[in-house]
């Protein structure tokens, strides 16, 4: 595999907790944020969530930012998968030009590299993942 730093430099900018289509939240991502918030699960989608299509994704505030982001992640140790793993994410395996769409809002995101390349980064990185959450590492 690529080392995921030839394709991604994370600058900090919080450009990625922006808007552009909600961050979805799974079961177990609604069980560990309500849990870090106290909250029960149902306030949590209540006062938090609003729905896309039948999932529910993290709201927005005025500022197109994620209401969780206040110059850093206010969640950090729960946030969602999709944000741990952000750029490398479902959608570039769906489509590689997602990477390009993605840079547009990320000065983090390189967009020199080879796309198969990328795209074997990408289904490592989320292998990885995903193996390291059912062992309990992640």
């Amino acid at each position: 595999m690529s080392d995921p730093s030839v394709f991604f430099e994370c600058r900090m900018c919080g450009d990625c907790c922006k808007g552009y289509g909600g961050t979805y939240v799974t079961q177990a991502d609604i069980k560990a944020i309500s849990a870090y918030l106290n909250i029960r699960p149902t306030s949590f989608l209540a006062d938090y969530c609003q729905w896309s299509g039948k999932r529910p994704v993290i709201k927005t505030g005025p500022s197109g930012y994620c209401i969780f982001w206040n110059k850093v992640c206010t969640i950090h140790p729960v946030k969602p998968r999709m944000c741990k793993l952000w750029p490398f994410i479902d959608s570039v395996l769906a489509d590689p030009s997602n990477w390009d769409a993605m840079h547009s809002v990320c000065p983090g995101i390189r967009t020199e590299v080879s796309r198969e390349d990328l795209v074997d980064c990408v289904r490592q990185v989320l292998t990885d993942y995903d193996c390291s959450k059912s062992k309990g590492v992640a």
